[in-house]
């Protein structure tokens, strides 16, 4: 996923209301920028961290600039949330995820269990419909393990409890973790963080979910899926 205008570095004043940032640009001139992701950002969010900025297209728009990617000491983060399903689809269109491949067909967003929308839904002739529900990873913590969740999520553990059912009834079922860093060796769930999603996703798995984990290469040009993770459960 390319981004489809350069990107502005910046430094971080702060982070507040989950969903806005203060920016200070080179210039001197200070922004106030979309944080497009719910979770606690984990580390990633200390005053003086470089970061990268979008530009808004849309001129009637209110927040000018949109908080894309941060320096995290050992390469960048993307921190978006907006973008994993787009850098998983476009992965798949290009067969780049082996354990998703032989699926004619590609859609997103597409309803299912108690209302809720998949992120998407590969299906082919002859072969029962794959739900695939797709995770933004940031948080890592240590030398080497990235984690989720990074934050309390029942939303989560909801998903977990949709893709059950689709497994029981004969589908295929996925838990795709896209860790938008690319300095990790594995993926490890923080129990400590939410007990309730770490149960879910044994729960899940027990049940004929499938989980898959791959990283990023994360650059101010561009967002693009990378290597396979070990899960460690």
């Amino acid at each position: 996923m390319r981004f489809p205008d350069p990107l502005i570095r910046g430094r971080l004043v702060r982070r507040y209301k989950r969903f806005l940032s203060d920016v200070a640009l080179p210039s001197g001139q200070q922004v106030v920028a979309h944080c497009a992701n719910p979770g606690s950002m984990l580390g990633l969010a200390e005053p003086g961290m470089e970061v990268w900025l979008s530009p808004a297209r849309n001129p009637k728009r209110k927040l000018k600039y949109t908080w894309e990617l941060v320096d995290a000491g050992n390469g960048l983060v993307g921190i978006n949330t907006g973008h994993p399903n787009a850098i998983v689809a476009e992965a798949l269109a290009a067969a780049k995820v082996p354990e998703l491949a032989g699926y004619g067909g590609l859609r997103r967003e597409v309803r299912y269990g108690g209302n809720s929308r998949i992120d998407i839904l590969l299906e082919q002739d002859g072969r029962p419909p794959c739900y695939v529900e797709i995770k933004s990873v940031t948080l890592k913590r240590g030398a080497e393990a990235a984690e989720f969740p990074d934050a309390v999520t029942q939303r989560g553990a909801k998903h977990l409890a949709e893709l059950s059912e689709m497994a029981r009834s004969g589908a295929r079922a996925v838990m795709f973790f896209l860790v938008q860093r690319g300095d990790c060796e594995r993926l490890e769930i923080a129990g400590d963080i939410d007990p309730g999603y770490q149960e879910a996703l044994q729960s899940a798995l027990g049940r004929g979910v499938e989980a898959m984990c791959y990283t990023c290469k994360v650059a101010p040009e561009a967002i693009e899926l990378d290597r396979t993770l070990e899960l460690a459960l």
